[in-house]
């Protein structure tokens, strides 16, 4: 993944950079003026509900089970949003959606910030965080259209690393910046919900500020074709869902989505929780700030390494060879964390530099083995009519079936203990193993593309973080 590092002019005068024109030889701003900013806007509400809600509910002495039902239910949003999506090139332009979803979301940061002083703040809390993810889906959409419909081929495929890149740092400012803050205020004194409010307000800030400068800088955005009515987009819509349920091995394909992910899918919400739980309890009893370190900025950039080795690793072998690897990475790490949870004793706490690298292992293994996960859905499922319709409809279900793993995790851990309920995850991760070892490849694609296809599986890391649910 690369990074933008030139800029467009102060003044904000549209430039003609090569490549950099739309479907229809638009002239847009470069594109590291916007690219960066609409991608960290992506990064910062999706880290904010997923992982942040989470840890301050824990800090505000919340047990797991309802913080993981809480949290976990709320994802389905981003899950759904292929069921909107179509809707909104019916109106107005994408970039009006986009600050139109950004203005909302740091009203309902702030509102969140301020429903702490509510007795019974979990009702609210629950209330705004389903209207925070799915202004934040709808965003993501229009982002996404924004990219597609102002950028042409040869732009797209040099900035698809950016969007990695700029939506983890999105989430560095959420786990890194706002937890800590949390933290270095809790830590001199402060009440922990009003350390939390001033922490939420800062997230509220940087997306109002984002927003803002979208005003200005971001593309308008097009449609295609814009549709006549809803019964038209609902018509493409039952069309699309045919085609995908006829291609050929679809039900042991969307086996390999289902299972894929199985034993992760107990980590994704509860592994953090682990870390940040009291000694006394089993966890591994991690300040907020030493949180923020290594659940935030260490882990998401020793993330982003594994996924560009994944990357390729997928290139030199082709993905059918590497699959089964791919697995094995991605589920032998969780080792890690049965290590950890068995070696932690409430008089004998584990060094930081202990947590910092077995949870990096096990981080760098998942992000190296997701690239399968994402490289089998864009080659083997999505390729046909409706290549970018079906590859959305399998980041959706992907998402979906992890929502059922994500929310019993919470309540196994406080009835086996986090002893058994890790041994019990790298039970639960054999599934993950067979599904890659089984996986079908009816599209002959992956062959060709094993030799020529790089752009593909170098596209693949760049995307991972930003797969609704994963833990990039």
């Amino acid at each position: 993944m690369s990074t933008g590092k030139e800029q467009g002019p102060a003044s904000g005068a549209v430039i003609a950079a090569p490549g950099h024109e739309g479907g229809g030889g638009a002239r847009v701003r470069h594109p590291a003026s916007w690219v960066t900013t609409a991608y960290l806007a992506e990064g910062i509400p999706f880290a904010m509900v997923i992982w942040v809600t989470g840890t301050m509910l824990k800090n505000l002495g919340h047990a797991d089970g309802e913080i993981t039902l809480l949290t976990s239910s709320v994802g389905i949003a981003w899950s759904l949003k292929p069921l909107w999506a179509s809707f909104l090139d019916m109106y107005r332009t994408k970039k009006f959606f986009v600050l139109a979803m950004q203005a909302l979301m740091a009203v309902l940061l702030a509102g969140l910030a301020l429903s702490l002083k509510a007795p019974s703040y979990v009702r609210i809390l629950y209330a705004l965080l389903w209207a925070l993810a799915f202004a934040s889906a709808t965003q993501d959409i229009c982002i996404d259209g924004v990219y597609i419909t102002s950028l042409g081929k040869k732009a797209q495929a040099a900035w698809i690393g950016v969007q990695g890149v700029c939506w983890n740092l999105g989430r560095i400012f959420a786990t890194s910046l706002v937890v800590g803050l949390a933290g270095w205020l809790v830590g001199r004194g402060e009440d922990p919900k009003r350390a939390w409010m001033y922490a939420l307000g800062a997230s509220a800030g940087a997306m109002a500020a984002l927003g803002v400068y979208h005003r200005f800088m971001l593309p308008e955005g097009s449609a295609s074709r814009r549709p006549k009515d809803a019964a038209e987009v609902a018509r493409t819509f039952a069309d699309t869902l045919k085609a995908f349920f006829q291609k050929k091995a679809i039900w042991g394909m969307l086996v390999f989505v289902f299972l894929y992910r199985t034993g992760e899918g107990f980590l994704l919400v509860e592994a953090p929780l682990f870390m940040q739980a009291p000694l006394e309890q089993g966890g591994l009893g991690l300040s907020l700030e030493h949180k923020a370190l290594i659940d935030g900025t260490i882990s998401t950039t020793v993330s982003l390494v594994g996924g560009l080795l994944g990357g390729l690793f997928v290139a030199k072998l082709g993905l059918r060879k590497a699959l089964l690897p791919l697995a094995l990475a991605m589920n032998v790490p969780h080792l890690c964390y049965v290590y950890l949870s068995h070696k932690v004793a409430p008089g004998a706490p584990l060094s930081l530099t202990t947590v910092a690298v077995l949870v990096s292992i096990e981080k760098l293994g998942y992000s190296f083995g997701f690239v399968g996960n994402m490289l089998y859905m864009m080659q083997q499922i999505a390729p046909g009519k409706y290549k970018m319709t079906h590859y959305a409809f399998c980041t959706a279900l992907m998402n979906l079936v992890l929502v059922p793993t994500q929310m019993a995790s919470g309540p196994l851990a406080d009835w086996m203990g986090y002893r058994r309920f890790f041994v019990f995850v790298l039970v639960a991760s054999i599934p993950s193993i067979i599904a890659a070892w089984k996986a079908p490849f009816p599209d002959p694609v992956d062959e060709e593309e094993a030799e020529s296809g790089e752009e593909s599986a170098g596209a693949a890391p760049a995307r991972v973080a930003e797969a609704g649910e994963s833990r990039a």
